[in-house]
Parts: structure tokens; sequence; C-alpha cells
């Protein structure tokens, strides 16, 4: 029921739909009490719809904004519980006395305030969106960026304006309940002092050297930076705040290019969401600001995904464009036609050249180039690990990951084992005997279509989160408790030193500042990244070896958990690819029910796995594998399919991606070359 309603409601918890239905209640218990007239009622009401409605606010409840769709956003809310103070007043007879008059008086100079306020903040928030936001950019020397206004004074600016009638609305009670008139005074005189001074401390960011400079100024400090830094490969990246793993999975290649590499974004949500890197990054929302930036010296763009804004940059004729994706799959993304558009499309290996000689989408296979995947080298093979198959901690329990991909954008049943073998695959793991250990790591996007997605996703957690708790009650796995609350001290010590090396300007949230201020300190951001693999070590010790776990959100990575597993259940998506790096066993779910030899004609990436229907029965295959190498018959066909999809070891993939970068970049210098010869040669 529960459940249900929060739903129906768009809430994110029991909690935000129980302060919902508190603050619907409160607004009818507060017309009641002014008629009664009650001031007692009346104060406990309004105290419940103020922290109901704070609260609400606080958690970014999907609820406040569809109140506002139907007219009763929070000034109607705040105008409501006003009048009915005006209606207290009338009922205890004293709609003839001077408080009322004042209260009148006090609330619509109140809400004449609001439009001045509102307008200042409106205004600073644009003057100071800056056309062009950059990190590891030296804007900061060509022009002056100011300090943003206090956070206080811009964060929910609209609800900390309109509490601020809370003074008046406490003195008006007191006096009803007292007969003086001196608290309702002193509340009307402090609401209206603090709206005129919140005013007033507004109205200085809005002029003069407080405002950023100008867009053309911006642009222009831009264009010279980029004439300086002359850069030679781009990263090009358009999409959803959600998407913002598909560039950050990039991240480390750009680093280690043999060019000067550059990152390019269209959206401000991407930029807020880029994981900290070294190379300089440039986010450009405007389309026309993109294309006017000076990026005459790129010879080489490259291309994470295939999306509508990618135009802006493909229309530049003297770089050559690469469409690099974002992971290696069978899914239908992987053979776009749209990959025409591109110069080139690089895959990882053969398998990905083949398989748009299969999809016949117009891609030319000598446009293709087989380049490995950089990102997979962290992934560690079972021989490197010295320990157990995949590194687990615990030999006597192994450890299986279950990785499914998320519902899609339609409702193929093959997209996604969620819905229909989940809680099977999960409730076969946690009763194998002998047991193993599972970690659950649903994609981010998971429940983000599709409700019944997400309500699986809620039934698979809840699962593994009992078997943990029974294990962790199962005397077979003591644990060492004394490790343990040692990697959990090393945890808190290690994220209070990320705090504090993320600084301020982690508080800030200007857009402006972090433009200026952005631009990346070597010493800290080696310490970082030296912390975070600290911060990953010591994750894995903070809890027991055998006990099951829910793996969400950025940390720790899907590579780190493949680094501690000793096999995986995945769908067919690019963690099957990836994983298959690792040598290690693995299973892919057929939820479309086409049968193992369709599946593995139609799938490349299953040809070496364990092959499980939607009641997860071949699970024991998988098992066994794992417990005892002798009884894998697959690992022969992972090492051959290895190397179909991901490419030879030697050389490594990055010298395969600077090698394939280089050689773009001369056919890119060539055909510019041309183009001079045949200007030139039409002026004579």
């Amino acid at each position: 029921m529960i459940s249900t309603a929060i739903r129906v409601a768009r809430v994110g918890s029991p909690a935000e739909l129980a302060a919902a239905v508190l603050m619907m209640l409160g607004f009818p218990c507060l017309m009641l009490a002014a008629l009664l007239p009650s001031v007692p009622a009346f104060a406990v009401a309004a105290a419940v719809t103020y922290l109901a409605d704070h609260y609400l606010h606080r958690r970014g409840s999907y609820l406040v904004n569809r109140l506002s769709k139907v007219r009763a956003g929070v000034s109607i809310r705040f105008l409501v519980r006003e009048l009915l103070v005006l209606l207290l007043l009338a009922r205890a007879d004293l709609s003839r006395s001077m408080i009322f008059y004042a209260a009148i008086a006090c609330f619509i100079a109140f809400y004449g305030f609001q439009a001045p306020h509102g307008a200042l903040i409106t205004l600073i928030r644009n003057r100071r969106r800056m056309p062009v936001a950059t990190r590891n950019v030296d804007l900061a020397s060509r022009i002056p960026i100011p300090d943003a206004p206090p956070r206080f004074l811009l964060d929910r600016s609209t609800e900390k304006m309109l509490h601020l009638d809370l003074a008046a609305l406490t003195g008006i009670l007191v006096t009803v309940e007292t007969g003086s008139a001196v608290y309702g005074m002193t509340g009307v005189g402090v609401t209206l002092g603090l709206a005129f001074l919140y005013v007033v401390a507004l109205a200085p960011y809005v002029r003069g050297r407080r405002i950023p400079p100008d867009a053309e100024t911006v642009l222009a400090a831009t264009d010279a930076w980029l004439r300086e830094y002359r850069p030679q490969t781009v990263l090009y990246f358009s999409g959803s705040k959600d998407s913002a793993y598909q560039v950050n999975m990039w991240l480390e290649t750009m680093e280690q290019l043999d060019t000067r590499p550059l990152i390019v974004l269209r959206e401000r949500v991407i930029l807020q969401n880029l994981a900290p890197t070294t190379v300089p990054v440039i986010c450009v929302p405007g389309g026309i600001h993109l294309m006017n930036l000076d990026l005459r010296t790129v010879r080489v763009a490259l291309y994470a995904a295939n999306v509508g804004k990618n135009i802006h940059l493909l229309r530049v004729p003297t770089m050559k464009h690469v469409f690099i994706g974002h992971g290696d799959s069978d899914k239908i993304a992987s053979v776009n036609p749209f990959s025409k558009a591109y110069d080139e499309v690089w895959v990882a290996g053969r398998a990905g050249r083949d398989r748009y000689a299969i999809a016949d989408v117009g891609v030319r296979d000598e446009d293709i180039v087989e380049v490995g995947r950089p990102q997979l080298a962290p992934i560690r093979r079972p021989q490197l690990d010295g320990g157990p198959r995949g590194g687990a901690a615990d030999a006597r329990c192994p450890t299986v990951l279950y990785a499914p991909t998320w519902e899609g954008w339609d409702d193929d049943p093959g997209n996604t084992s969620i819905l229909l073998a989940g809680e099977n695959i999960v409730r076969e793991l946690v009763s194998a005997d002998p047991p193993v250990r599972v970690l659950y790591k649903p994609h981010p996007f998971t429940g983000t279509r599709s409700d019944e997605a997400g309500a699986a996703h809620e039934r698979i957690t809840a699962l593994v989160e009992k078997a943990a708790v029974e294990r962790a009650a199962d005397p077979r796995f003591p644990g060492d408790l004394e490790e343990q609350a040692r990697a959990k001290a090393d945890l808190a010590r290690i994220e209070a030193r990320l705090t504090e090396l993320a600084g301020p300007a982690g508080e800030k949230g200007d857009e402006a500042e972090a433009t200026r201020d952005g631009v990346v300190d070597m010493e800290r951001h080696e310490e970082t990244e030296k912390l975070r693999a600290e911060w990953n070590d010591a994750y894995w010790r903070s809890f027991g070896a055998g006990e099951h776990r829910v793996v969400t959100g950025a940390e720790p990575r899907l590579y780190d958990c493949f680094n501690v597993s000793d096999a995986m259940v995945s769908d067919i998506s690019s963690v099957v690819s990836d994983f298959i790096a690792s040598g290690k066993p693995y299973a892919v779910t057929d939820s479309a029910a086409l049968g193992a030899e369709e599946f593995k004609r139609q799938n490349t990436a299953v040809r070496a796995a364990v092959i499980l229907g939607n009641s997860a029965g071949e699970l024991g295959q998988l098992l066994d594998a794992v417990r005892d190498p002798a009884a894998d018959p697959l690992a022969g066909e992972r090492a051959e399919l290895k190397r179909y999809l991901l490419g030879p070891d030697e050389p490594p993939s990055i010298e395969q991606f600077n090698t394939a970068t280089a050689d773009l970049a001369v056919k890119a210098e060539a055909r510019n070359a041309g183009q001079k010869r045949q200007a030139a040669a039409a002026r004579t």
C-alpha cells in the first residue's frame, strides 16, 4: 500500500510521503483552527505545514514541482496561510484592532518585496552564467571574474524569503493569545525589516565590478587561450546528467594521449558531474558560440555518443571526426547508421568490424580502425591477482557479481534481466551450496523509464540485503571484526581528507567562480588519485569476505567490482565485453527466450558464456566453473573470444589508440594542405 502510494505521488521515500500528507492535511486544519478560533491548534497546524514544506524542499521532492503546476506552488501556500491568520484575527473579534490592519499592511508590503527580490536573484544568476564554463583553463589571468554572492543569499532563495513571514505570524498569534499588540507589531517589524535587508544585500551584485564580463569578452579570452594552448585532439560530448559516465570513462585515455587534448562539453550538468581530470575542459552550451570557437589547430575530434548536437562540430572540415562510443556490445546502438557521418569508426577488436559488415548500415570497412579498449587496463586477470581465481577476499566463498543493464528505451524483453530473471538469479545465488558472496551492481539508469524495472530493482535489493543479514548471523562467516573496524576507520580518514582536498570550491557551486578557480592543482590531484585507490582497498576490507552487498553510486567503480569477483552474471551490454578482459567465467541471461544457439548466433559476446534462462536454472554450471577451474570447459573459448572482441594484448591498447590518432591527424593535415593548394591554384 505504502509503496503504491509512493509511486503514485512520485515521492522518494515513506518520509517524503508522510511529509506530503501532513502538509496537505495541515491547511484544512489551519482553516478549522481559524474558524473556531483556536490559537494553539492554529500554531500546531502552522508548524506542521512549515516543517513539512521545508522538508520537501530540502529533499528536492518531485511533489513540490507538481504542486506548482496545479497552482498550489510555494508562494500560494504561504499566501493561504497568511490569509488564514487574518481570518483568525477576524474570528477573535480583532478585525477593528490596529494589529489587524498592521497584519494586512505587512503581508501586502511583504509580497511587494517579492518582486524586486525575485528580479535580483534572476538577474544575478543570469549575469553570472558564463557563455563558456571551463576547467583547467586559465581565464582568470585574462579577464576579471568576481566572487559569487554568499551562498546563503542564493540557495533556495524563494523559500528563504517566504519564510521571513514566520516572525510576523508568530507575533500575531502571541498577540491573539495575550491581547498585547506589542508582540504582533514587533513580529511585523522584524518580517518587513528582514525582507528589506534581503533585497538590499542582493542589490550590489547586479552592477559594476560585482558581475563577470559580458559574453563577447569571455569568448574572446577563451579564443586567446585556445590560440596559446593549440589543442590537437578533442573529445566532444553532449548528453543528460545520467550519461556523464559515458564521457568519464574516456578521461584517463585523454590524459594519456601523445597530442594536446581538449574536452568539449555541451551541457552544464555534464560539467558538474565530470570526474576529476587534468585535461582542459570547455563547456559551450550555445551552438553558435561553439561554432565560433577558434579550433583551427584541432586535427582529430572524438565522439563518445551519437547525439544531435554532434552536428555543431561535425560541420568543421579541417578536423577528422571519429566515433569511439562508450562501450563495446552487440546492442543495436553499436551499429547505429548515424556512424557513417564520421570519417572513421574506432572499435575494440575484429568483432566490432564484423558487426558493421553484418548490419550493412553504410559504414565502410576501410573506415573502421581497431584500437582495443584503453579503459580496460585496470581490469586484472586471475593469474595477476596472487589469490583465488578472481582475487576474492576468501577462497572458501567465491564472489559472484550480478551487474544487469537497464530497461532501455523500448519494451524489448531482451534489454534487461531485471524484470523476468533478476529475482530468480539472486535467489539462486544467495541460496547456493557451497555458498557464494553476491555483489549486486545495477545500471545507473535502472528504473528511470520503467516503473516496473524500478520496482524489480527494489525487490532484488531487498533480497540481497535480507540475505546479508542472514549471512551476518551465520557462524560459518565469522569475519575479522578488528580488521573491519580498522578498514572503516581508514574509510573515514580517507573521506575526510578527500573532502579537505576538494576545498571550498567544492561548496561554492557558482559557474563563474568554478571557471575562475578550476585549474587543477597537480599535487592535490595526484594525492586524490592515490587516496581513491586506498579508499577502494579499505571499502572491500570494511565488511566480511562472505557478506552480500548492494553496490550503487559512482564508487566503487564497476571495474573494482570485477577485480574482487570470481564470476559475473549480466545482460547483453558493454559490461559483458569488458568483463571478458578479466578471463573469468561469466553468464548472460537470455531474457527474450531466443534459445541458447540463436542467442549465441545473434550476440558475439555470449559465445563463451553460460546462457541463463529466466528461471536461472543453469547457474550451477557457472558456479561449478568458479569452484573448480578443471570444471570450466569454456576457459579456452573465453581466451579466443577476448582476442576477437577486444583485440590483441600487444601492443597495449593505449599505444594502438595513440597510433590511430596520429595517423588520422596526418590525414587531416594532408586534406588541409590539399585545400590550400587548390585555393592557391584558383587565385593564379
